[in-house]
């Protein structure tokens, strides 16, 4: 039996994003929009929160987020797409990091500092050539051109793969995407509404943010997760 002790940090955080299944995707124009939109995720139950490095000073946010929330947050860091980025963003506090891309050696950068990396792939090719290197999920992007069917019929030749999509995914499509195997699911604008980001309605998050973490709550009793 594996003692806690030998559970490496980069496990557990991959065990962490395993439970949650959700991982909400945070494109924002301004940074300081951050740590009040990434509080209303958490308060409504979404903990694995993902800034993307389009967010003007995105490491800085990470940091903000990383002190003012610590470990109530499971921050990531996406959209990174060369190694320095990935060494930068760990170093800001995120505990993952996401590519849309499959780039192998941003898994030897991530692990090396005990950090799961998930790359992104398109094809099966893609997608199996990311776990070959290492990369601890693979991100099924864009998913919305694909849809859930895709899903299933990549796993069936390849179910050791950890599959995240990413594009698509809201409210009624998640019980498909679960059932056909993904790991977890990564949501962006379904979640984060623009005219709630614009209104900076953070009640609003909050309320959208509970229903999908009750949602996933529900599915993962429904499908035996």
């Amino acid at each position: 039996m594996v003692q806690e002790s030998e559970v490496s940090e980069r496990e557990k955080i991959v065990s962490g994003i395993e439970a949650e299944g959700l991982v909400a995707i945070v494109r924002v124009p301004r940074p300081e929009l951050t740590l009040p939109l990434a509080k209303a995720l958490v308060a409504g139950g979404i903990r694995a929160v993902e800034l993307t490095m389009s967010i003007p000073n995105a490491l800085e946010a990470v940091r903000t987020i990383d002190r003012e929330l610590g470990d109530k947050i499971l921050l990531g860091v996406g959209t990174v797409i060369d190694d320095d980025t990935c060494r930068a963003a760990i170093d800001a506090g995120a505990k993952y990091v996401i590519s849309p891309i499959t780039r192998p050696s941003l898994v030897a950068a991530a692990h090396a500092l005990d950090r799961p990396v998930m790359l992104g792939a398109y094809t099966p090719t893609e997608a199996q050539a990311a776990h070959e290197a290492g990369s601890d999920f693979v991100k099924i992007f864009p998913a919305d051109t694909l849809g859930p069917s895709y899903i299933k019929s990549l796993l069936a030749p390849l179910p050791h793969l950890k599959i995240v999509p990413t594009g698509g995914v809201n409210l009624d499509t998640m019980e498909a995407y679960l059932a056909a195997g993904s790991a977890a699911l990564g949501t962006g604008s379904a979640l984060l509404k623009k005219e709630i980001i614009a209104g900076e309605n953070w009640g609003e998050l909050e309320r959208l943010a509970k229903r999908f973490a009750d949602r996933m709550a529900g599915l993962k009793a429904k499908l035996g997760r």
